[in-house]
C-alpha cells in the first residue's frame, strides 16, 4: 500500500529546508495543528500525517493487533520517513504521540534528530514515587466508559481535557474531533495510550529534546513534565503560558514561538 495515501501525508513550506513532522495525539488528526503551521512552514519543510484510523487516513490499513501498543504507531511514523527519505528531522509529537517519537526516534536515529514532546506522559497511572494524573480505578473507570459510550464520553471529556471553559469552541472543536474518530478504533488507541508505561523508554533519547508543558493540564499535569525532563539529560522544559491538554489550539503562538526558538537553537 502507498504509504503517503495510507497515512494522508500532507508536504508544505519550504522544499529546501530541514523538516519538522508533525503527530497528533488520541482521537485528533493533522487539523489539530493548522494554528500553528504557517509560522513553521516560513522557515521549515513541514510533514503532516493521520495516524492509520485517524482522519484522511486509508480505513483498510487499520490493523487493532498492529495498533494494540505503541510501537504499532511508531511503525508509521518510520514508515512515513522511509517513504520519504528523511534526514535529521525534528519530530513534534502532541500527547502520545511525544512517546511515539522517542520509539521512532530509537528506531531509524539517522531520521529523527530532535524531538519537541507537546504535554507529554509516559505514563498515566500513578506510581510509587510517580504523579501520573490518574489511579488504577481512574483508569478503570475511563475506559470502561468510553468502551460502553464513546460518543457519550467524548462529548463529557474533550471539554475537560481541553480545558480553557471560558473558550467553549476550543471543547466543541475537540468533541466533533473525538466523534468522527471510529469507535472501535478509538476503544484499542485509548487502552493503548492509558494502560502504556513508557518510562523507561526515557532513558533511551539521546537526541536534543524539547518538553513543552502547559500551566495545568489534567492530562499530563506538570509533575509529568518535570519528571520527563529530569529522565532525558538532553532536554529543555518550557512552561507555556497555557492551559488544557491542547496548547496547539489554545495559545498557538506561544507553542509555536517556543518551537521555533528550539529548533532554531538546534540548527
Amino acid at each position: 500500500m502507498d504509504i503517503r495515501s495510507r497515512n494522508n501525508v500532507t508536504i508544505t513550506g519550504l522544499a529546501d529546508a530541514p523538516t519538522v513532522i508533525l503527530a497528533h495525539g488520541f482521537g485528533c488528526d493533522q487539523n489539530m495543528w493548522r494554528l500553528i503551521v504557517p509560522a513553521l512552514e516560513e522557515r521549515y519543510r513541514v510533514v503532516l500525517f493521520d495516524y492509520v484510523g485517524a482522519g484522511g487516513s486509508e480505513p483498510s490499513a487499520w490493523d487493532p493487533e498492529r495498533y494494540s501498543s505503541l510501537e504499532g504507531y511508531a511503525r508509521d511514523v518510520v514508515e512515513v520517513c522511509e517513504e520519504l527519505d528523511l534526514k535529521e528531522a525534528a519530530f513534534v509529537g502532541h500527547s502520545v504521540s511525544a512517546m511515539v517519537g522517542v520509539l521512532a526516534a530509537r528506531t531509524v536515529p539517522e531520521r529523527i534528530g530532535a524531538l519537541v514532546m507537546v504535554a507529554p506522559s509516559p505514563c498515566y497511572l500513578d506510581d510509587d514515587g510517580y504523579r501520573g494524573g490518574f489511579s488504577a480505578a481512574d483508569i478503570d473507570e475511563l475506559l470502561e466508559s468510553l468502551e460502553s459510550n464513546y460518543l457519550g464520553w467524548s462529548s463529557a471529556m474533550a471539554p475537560v481535557i481541553m480545558g480553557n471553559p471560558d473558550r467553549p469552541e476550543l471543547g466543541r472543536e475537540l468533541t466533533n474531533s473525538f466523534c468522527a474518530t471510529d469507535p472501535d478504533v478509538a476503544r484499542v488507541f485509548a487502552r493503548t495510550t492509558f494502560l502504556t508505561d513508557s518510562r523507561a523508554d526515557l532513558a533511551d533519547v539521546t537526541v536534543p529534546t524539547l518538553v513543552l508543558e502547559c500551566t495545568e493540564d489534567v492530562i499530563a499535569p506538570r509533575e509529568v513534565g518535570a519528571y520527563v525532563h529530569a529522565a532525558i539529560p538532553s532536554s529543555r522544559l518550557v512552561t507555556l503560558e497555557a492551559t488544557g491538554h491542547c496548547p496547539q489550539l489554545s495559545a498557538p503562538e506561544a507553542t509555536a514561538e517556543a518551537i521555533l526558538d528550539f529548533l532554531a537553537a538546534w540548527h
